[in-house]
């Protein structure tokens, strides 16, 4: 069989690849990669860079190059088949990184590197890359009797059996839910545009009149902030807070209750077989912060920080919606409605009203003119690229004439497509010996697509989201280290990983930048000024409560993870969570930790803190664009290459330190969201 898979020299051919390709290509790499590293721990007596870690870079590319298109699409473009291939191939892999994480004579081939002369050699990268595999080995168990290990290998394929599955179901009860409205009057308020994606939805199901609604963002979040309907408000909200749960409409049918216990009780299990307390422990081994009680203490510095305005702002809320609606006793489905409502009343200014100014070819183009005047970089769109589906764009980045970069760009929501937003690596950045490999990025969102003869029309909040993943694409894509372990986001402690990221939604928020990614659909103008400075008044709008909305995510991740046993009561974490820090405590039946995939089935458990962490970073980093000019070309080339560039071949802090000059402090955060208290 011609295996499209096993084509090493080009972009995957996605046209080509097909569910009875997967495992097929898959055995292949493994057996050759399991042949290859017993061949090398065999052949030599003394080892170097060339003869151990290149080889090894070679053969974890292979196999990389093959599974991250299959990744992808089972994200993408998922299907019945795809995704029983997928699952097949998961405790596969698990169990050959664990085979290569505990092979000792592996380990003592990097260990006698590192102990040897030419260690101090070797650049700053290259010993960075050996120090990272050594403190893996330990983390894979090399250092456990046989026994153990066993049982830690088991626990690796089982959790990647179970957070796949959970990934599933929730994409799954996402499906499942629809709603079929005849009736206009029942959608009363709702944005024209949310109206005719109804309404093309609809269609496409093969109803010749009404509007379908379903749970994917670009329609849930309209119908929440804006349907006049709380009946409907009420229904939809259910459905989406109890997906995957015990609760709601399809209680029972897609249950992640049992997935969830299992899962943890295999972190912990393995946590406690190296030696560690917790797993929120063995989580922070690789990362930035340097022990759970460091962790803990800054999420509860921040919600004490926070809460008190956050207090204040749910009492407007409450005021307002009695006074000037006469609502009383507002439910978790009425917040976000009457939210907006005093959104418009303060500033006259809604997500939908700015629509109309940021088509999305305008942004894209507009985020490119940024990029280039803050890096001098260039991005060139390409024809002719084989994709997963006929919405996909793919460009070039290119610096002196050379391209440096290749990104698939994947804007709108569709069916067999998983929520949400996010950055994954195609192709990293590696020496070769006919040069260099250039990274490749698949940059996907799930935005409102166009509609009719209109083009798709983002709000601010998507255009901010869509920076934010771009920011992720350009620390893979403009990296200069040429050792794929350390490159672009490889070997970045997960709890700065988000800094690049945050860091480019800054522009999103400056006048001389807003003048250059918005532009009226129909006319080209730029946004009004009235509108600009009304968008800019309302940038913090009800900062507070969503910080501490964060504070109840990071807190419920780490506090679970930290204090985790066979009789914990997950819901009850929660619930003691939401006590401490959460202003705005949901209905009973709110199962929002059956769908929280980040962490869950991501790469996010004892980690979702990273966001606020990584945002001290970002706000104190743009904090020297606020001071030199936010287009200042010198600090952008200084940022570029004391941070991007380095990708995970230095310590964040020192990088940061390298480009700011200090340690970080938290101030420019909490002024950039306007909290006081």
């Amino acid at each position: 069989m011609n295996n499209p898979l096993l084509n090493q020299d080009q972009l995957p051919t996605f046209s080509a690849i097909k569910a009875e390709h997967v495992e097929p290509a898959i055995d292949a790499l493994l057996k050759e990669s399991r042949e290859g590293i017993e061949k090398l721990v065999q052949g030599e007596t003394s080892y170097t860079w060339e003869n151990l870690l290149a080889p090894m870079d070679d053969l974890d590319d292979w196999l990389g190059r093959a599974w991250s298109p299959v990744s992808h699409m089972n994200a993408v473009v998922n299907s019945d088949e795809l995704r029983d291939a997928y699952n097949a191939c998961l405790p596969k892999l698990s169990e050959f990184s664990s085979w290569v994480g505990q092979n000792r004579d592996l380990f003592n081939a990097y260990k006698q590197i590192s102990e040897s002369g030419d260690f101090d050699k070797l650049d700053e990268a290259q010993r960075k890359v050996i120090s990272n595999a050594l403190r893996d080995f330990h983390l894979a168990g090399v250092d456990l009797p046989e026994d153990k290990q066993k049982r830690f290998v088991e626990l690796s394929m089982r959790q990647s059996e179970l957070t796949s599955g959970f990934s599933d179901r929730v994409l799954d009860a996402t499906m499942a839910w629809t709603k079929l409205v005849t009736d206009e009057k029942e959608l009363s308020g709702l944005p024209e545009m949310a109206l005719a994606g109804a309404r093309q939805l609809a269609q496409s199901k093969g109803h010749d009149e009404g509007w379908m609604l379903n749970l994917d963002f670009p329609c849930y979040f309209p119908v929440m902030s804006y349907c006049d309907n709380r009946e409907l408000r009420k229904e939809m909200y259910t459905a989406y807070v109890t997906r995957a749960s015990d609760q709601g409409p399809n209680a029972g049918e897609f249950d992640n209750s049992e997935a969830m216990k299992e899962i943890m009780a295999a972190r912990y299990e393995q946590a406690r077989l190296l030696d560690f307390d917790t797993y929120a422990d063995y989580s922070l081994a690789t990362k930035m912060a340097s022990d759970p009680k460091q962790v803990i203490s800054f999420l509860e510095d921040l919600a004490a920080r926070s809460k008190l305005q956050a207090e204040r702002e749910l009492a407007e809320l409450k005021a307002f919606a009695k006074d000037e609606c006469g609502a009383e006793d507002l439910q978790a489905w009425d917040l976000s409605y009457y939210a907006e409502k005093l959104r418009q009343k303060r500033y006259s200014i809604s997500q939908e009203e700015l629509r109309p100014w940021f088509p999305a070819n305008k942004v894209i183009n507009g985020m490119f003119e940024v990029v280039s005047r803050l890096y001098g970089v260039t991005f060139k769109p390409c024809d002719g690229i084989d994709t997963w589906h006929q919405d996909v764009q793919f460009y070039d980045i290119e610096r002196d004439g050379e391209v440096i970069g290749r990104f698939y760009l994947d804007l709108y929501a569709r069916e067999n497509k998983r929520g949400g937003a996010w950055m994954a690596d195609c192709h990293s950045r590696r020496k070769l010996d006919k040069g260099v490999q250039t990274p490749v990025a698949f940059l996907t969102c799930n935005f409102t697509p166009p509609v009719g003869d209109k083009p798709a029309l983002l709000t601010h909040d998507e255009v901010v989201t869509l920076f934010h993943e771009f920011g992720h694409g350009l620390h893979h894509m403009l990296t200069s280290i040429d050792y794929a372990g350390v490159s672009g986001i490889s070997g970045v402690p997960w709890d700065a990983v988000e800094l690049p990221s945050q860091f480019l939604e800054n522009w999103c928020w400056e006048k001389e930048a807003l003048a250059i990614i918005s532009g009226h659909h129909e006319t080209g103008e730029p946004l009004p000024d009235d509108m600009l400075e009304k968008m800019l008044a309302a940038k913090n709008f009800q900062s507070a409560m969503m910080v501490v909305r964060q504070l109840e995510f990071a807190l419920f991740d780490f506090k679970l993870h930290y204090g985790w046993s066979d009789d914990t009561d997950i819901q009850k974490v929660l619930d003691k969570v939401r006590k401490q820090v959460a202003v705005v405590v949901p209905p009973a039946f709110n199962r929002f930790q059956h769908g929280f995939s980040h962490i869950f089935a991501g790469g996010y458990a004892a980690g979702y803190y990273s966001y606020l962490w990584a945002e001290v970073l970002s706000a104190d980093a743009f904090s020297k664009f606020e001071e030199d000019g936010i287009f200042n070309r010198e600090t952008g080339e200084l940022f570029l290459h004391e941070i991007l560039e380095r990708g995970g071949s230095r310590e964040p802090e020192d990088m940061f330190v390298a480009f700011r000059g200090r340690k970080p402090t938290i101030d420019a955060l909490l002024r950039h969201k306007g909290i006081t208290g």
